[in-house]
């Protein structure tokens, strides 16, 4: 890298005040070494939606996952024990656990056949027996960290923060939380964006008058609020509109890096970014509901959310066109109205000083 150009990036990545705050600048959406650098400087450093505990309630129950590019199954134990296992064989890196499920008695790797319990403990090698000093009692699956709240659960590497901080002050807020909500379906969208894009869209309501009028009629504008914390932000909204939309609030809360939480009354939808590239990500919701909701009260509940993801696709996918133009190097940030998205780049800044990618 060239000096004039780590002088600017640099330049870029010094924190900021939130009066006087600047985005990112346009290189660090569109160039691959920026997403590269991500992998280990902020996925493999937080914590992560994974599964929902009902999908790994019993033994042998597994969920696959990821962190960074790291493979993990989500599995439970013989011992009643939920962990994190890495899916990669120590032989020679092959797949144990190919899919979701239920019922293993062991994870075993498609590649030659290494047995595991599903503590990680390596049981078995075929045609080991000849391999001098080799012991089979010393080998087993690393373990990523593990944590399980509100039916949901997460898991990170061993840098990032305490998961406490993470969700701290939200259960005060939910109160009875979403123990008994269940799981209606997912929904999936690929999105022609850096994953920060859509990140960067969801942490203001600046934009929800221009690009949803809908979704606008049911907040109240005057009363929007974003509240930071260290490793989240909430937006929250009194409830305006109509029928099951008419009382209540709207909660809309960040977990860093790339997880939402979208609560309305009865329904809390979770949405994970996922990076799939400098330019493009995908986009999972999934649904939960109060089990006095009504099918035909979800079935609109999702036509509405889908119409409104259709429209936070468009205007992603044009800004992405706008970052890659060439014309756009950084703007400034609005105080009151994107303060959660200026708390987002000051932790992204934090990460990238601690690792700024090279050419």
């Amino acid at each position: 890298m060239n000096n004039a150009r780590r002088a600017a990036i640099d330049a870029a990545l010094v924190p900021q005040e939130a009066a006087t705050a600047l985005t990112l600048p346009a290189t660090c959406y569109t160039e691959a070494a920026f997403a590269a650098a991500e992998r280990t400087a902020v996925f493999a450093r937080g914590w992560q939606l994974m599964a929902r505990a009902a999908q790994v309630a019993e033994p042998g129950d597994h969920a696959l996952a990821e962190i960074g590019g790291l493979p993990l199954v989500i599995v439970r134990g013989d011992d009643g024990e939920l962990r994190a296992l890495h899916n990669v064989c120590r032989h020679r890196a092959g797949p144990l656990a190919e899919c979701d499920g239920h019922g293993a008695t062991q994870l075993t790797c498609r590649y030659h056949g290494w047995r595991y319990a599903l503590d990680g403990r390596l049981l078995g090698a075929p045609d080991m027996g000849r391999a001098e000093g080799f012991d089979v009692a010393s080998i087993r699956l690393p373990q990523a960290r593990l944590a399980q709240w509100q039916g949901l659960v997460f898991a990170a590497l061993d840098e990032a923060e305490p998961f406490a901080e993470l969700v701290a002050g939200i259960d005060a807020r939910i109160g009875a939380g979403f123990a008994d909500y269940e799981f209606d379906r997912r929904a999936s969208y690929e999105v022609a964006c850096n994953w920060k894009v859509y990140v960067d869209n969801y942490l203001e309501g600046y934009h929800v008058p221009r690009v949803h009028p809908e979704l606008a009629s049911l907040l109240d504008d005057a009363a929007y609020t974003t509240t930071t914390a260290g490793w989240s932000s909430l937006q929250s909204s009194p409830l305006a509109g109509s029928g099951p939309y008419a009382e209540g609030e709207a909660l809309y809360w960040w977990l860093y890096p790339n997880t939402m939480l979208n609560v309305l009354p009865g329904r809390l939808q979770t949405n994970r970014v996922i990076p799939l590239g400098a330019d493009r990500c995908r986009v999972e919701f999934d649904y939960y509901y109060a089990p006095e909701v009504t099918a035909e009260r979800r079935i609109d509940d999702q036509r509405f959310a889908d119409d409104v993801q259709r429209e936070d696709i468009a205007i992603c996918e044009a800004v992405q066109r706008g970052l890659a133009s060439g014309s756009y190097l950084a703007g400034r940030l609005n105080p009151r109205q994107e303060s959660g998205l200026w708390r987002f780049h000051e932790l992204l800044r934090a990460a990238y000083r601690r690792g700024v990618p090279p050419e």
